[in-house]
């Protein structure tokens, strides 16, 4: 394969940048943006295509460059593209040191890239770490795993003040850590009393503070100084399994969390692990078997999702989060910014806890949460209340939906697992201006720069736009 290079191309960070997971701040908006067509593709108002090969990381941009990884078979792949025209400017691959176990919606090429307007740091759970040069050429290497995790590390790396910082809540051994921009040794390694999660954490930068890196955690909210991993803050009270990531919006940071069987009224209060012990452990063992636990007890979904350790049987570790899961909350919280230590009683502003997305990320634009549930119904809060302002179907769009919401001059974008992209005009009382069908699926979060849309299906990659 021929490989083209452009020197030219620009380097370094603009507002014209899209440079991570949802953009500039993990905001998902483009505040500069010009207009972008309310109807397009895959025939319409498509100003290029290019055959990507599978993958469902989002498309990140920097200066002419597009950045996004896939997978083939075990090779582990990043790619750079010019953003004008679609045209491929390298390839590079790395063959990964295993098989990690994830779920089907899951995938080898799901974490997002991020890139400091330099280098581009990808993340492949099958590998590790790596970091290439805006022109392709291998920086550093740094390999991590294997990891114990239900359904596969799936968070995305973030970059802040010269470091990689990267969140891997697995169900035993879970971290987050921080390498060198540089070189790609460990700066601090810190370790997450969590298991299994998916959240991708996001950066925090108080006048007159450290920079933080915020990071959603089963049952917990934590905030970590980005110089030294140490934690500055904690929030309680959230689900068991994050996977959509928080957002900030001024002095407040919004996160939705919700887990299968933690809606309002299915909590259950389950005894201590010496009362289990003492009443069900029949060969005294000091630890819990299925056939041990009498049905009141029993897990709702598999064994394997609370055996964290994978051994067949239950210790008191985790017992606790199981207790701690059957007893917690689903919810979409808003938390005041700043504090020290646990800030559970004095920095939650407001919470709700009905029809809350499994993935998506909420999006907040002047003053109006926007959430968007599988099943095609879509949630706008007051910001500052949490009241709801609207809630409907999104007639025309059922579907189940997994990439987050984006918007840019006065709409809001939001695709389908089924291929569709919504457009929506952005406001508390939203209405659909457009439903466009793409010809597969949509996991990926689109693109924003400029007066473009940049879409990923399962198969390409999409360029959309007014012709000039």
């Amino acid at each position: 394969m021929r490989i083209l290079l452009h020197p030219l191309l620009a380097l370094t960070l603009s507002a014209a940048d899209w440079p991570q997971f949802r953009g500039p701040g993990g905001s998902g908006l483009c505040l500069s943006c010009d207009a972008l067509p309310t109807e397009f593709g895959p025939a319409k108002n498509v100003l290029w295509k290019t055959d990507v090969p599978e993958g469902k990381s989002s498309p990140i941009l920097s200066g002419k460059r597009i950045f996004l990884t896939a997978a083939e078979g075990d090779d582990l792949i990043t790619l750079s593209l010019n953003r004008d025209t679609g045209q491929l400017l390298w390839r590079r691959s790395i063959r990964a040191s295993r098989r990690e176990a994830r779920h089907t919606l899951n995938h080898r090429a799901a974490p997002t890239p991020v890139t400091d307007g330099d280098n581009v740091y990808v993340f492949f759970a099958d590998f590790g770490l790596l970091a290439y040069s805006a022109h392709g050429a291998e920086r550093w290497r740094l390999p991590l795993g294997p990891f114990n995790s239900q359904h596969g590390i799936v968070a995305s790396p973030v970059y802040a003040d010269g470091k990689v910082i990267l969140v891997c809540d697995t169900d035993t051994d879970a971290f987050i850590l921080a390498a060198d921009a540089k070189t790609g040794k460990i700066a601090w390694k810190t370790p997450r009393h969590v298991i299994n999660g998916y959240s991708t954490p996001i950066i925090h930068r108080p006048a007159g503070g450290p920079t933080q890196v915020i990071a959603p955690g089963s049952y917990q909210l934590t905030s970590y100084s980005v110089a030294t991993g140490e934690s500055l803050w904690f929030l309680r009270g959230l689900t068991c399994q994050p996977k959509s990531a928080p957002t900030i919006a001024g002095d407040t940071l919004y996160f939705n969390g919700w887990t299968p069987g933690n809606d309002v009224g299915e909590q259950v209060d389950l005894p201590d692990f010496q009362h289990v012990i003492a009443s069900a452990d029949a060969n005294r063992d000091g630890k819990l078997a299925q056939s041990e636990l009498p049905p009141p007890w029993q897990p709702t979904g598999t064994w394997r999702a609370i055996d964290l350790d994978r051994d067949g049987l239950l210790n008191e570790r985790e017992w606790s989060f199981f207790r701690t899961r059957r007893a917690s909350r689903n919810g979409m919280l808003a938390v005041k910014l700043g504090g020290g230590g646990d800030v559970t009683n004095t920095h939650l502003l407001w919470r709700y806890e009905k029809s809350l997305p499994d993935v998506p990320t909420p999006l907040v634009h002047d003053n109006v949460v926007y959430l968007f549930r599988s099943g095609g119904i879509a949630t706008t809060l007051d910001a500052r209340t949490g009241h709801v302002l609207k809630q409907a179907r999104l007639t025309g769009a059922l579907d189940d939906y997994y990439a987050s919401p984006v918007a840019a001059a006065g709409k809001l974008y939001i695709a389908t697992e089924q291929g569709k992209l919504l457009v929506l005009r952005a406001a508390a009382d939203w209405e659909i201006l457009a439903i466009n069908q793409f010809d597969s699926a949509i996991y990926a979060t689109p693109a924003i720069s400029g007066g473009r849309l940049f879409v990923r299906t399962g198969t390409a990659l999409y360029a959309i736009g007014a012709p000039q």
